[in-house]
């Protein structure tokens, strides 16, 4: 089984809120909310295609990042493996440019059942770090 590489970007505001997207219904998870990102290319640096991610999906620059966590999850039909950066700082305001309802989060506030499985370790590291 093949496995999809995927850059994921936790990005954070002043208010220590994170962005969050609203999977489309089609897509795998669909209705499920996520951290922006997506898949990294073949021969792409993991921070590049970040960026390019980022910049596609919600229109922001990012212009500070750090490794938050790895996960690889199994979910049956297909396995990922999460590449997860803690994005600081960045330029622009977020707009989904795929058609995408994004809305902003306290840390506080994020329910582990209105995200894909893979995602919660993602959570997990989240309240570990801020």
């Amino acid at each position: 089984m093949n496995v999809v590489h995927v850059a994921v970007a936790v990005i954070v505001n002043t208010k220590k809120e994170v962005l969050l997207a609203l999977r489309q219904a089609h897509q795998h998870q669909g209705d499920l909310w996520e951290f922006p990102g997506g898949k990294v290319e073949k021969n792409e640096a993991v921070y590049d295609a970040l960026l390019r991610e980022i910049e596609e999906e919600v229109g922001l620059t990012i212009t500070s990042a750090s490794e938050l966590v790895k996960i690889s999850h199994d979910y049956g039909d297909k396995t990922v493996l999460l590449d997860v950066w803690l994005v600081d700082a960045f330029i622009g305001k977020p707009t989904g440019r795929e058609g995408q309802q994004l809305r902003w989060c306290a840390v506080t506030d994020l329910k582990e059942d209105d995200f894909p499985a893979a995602n919660v370790a993602i959570i997990d590291a989240i309240k570990v770090s801020l």
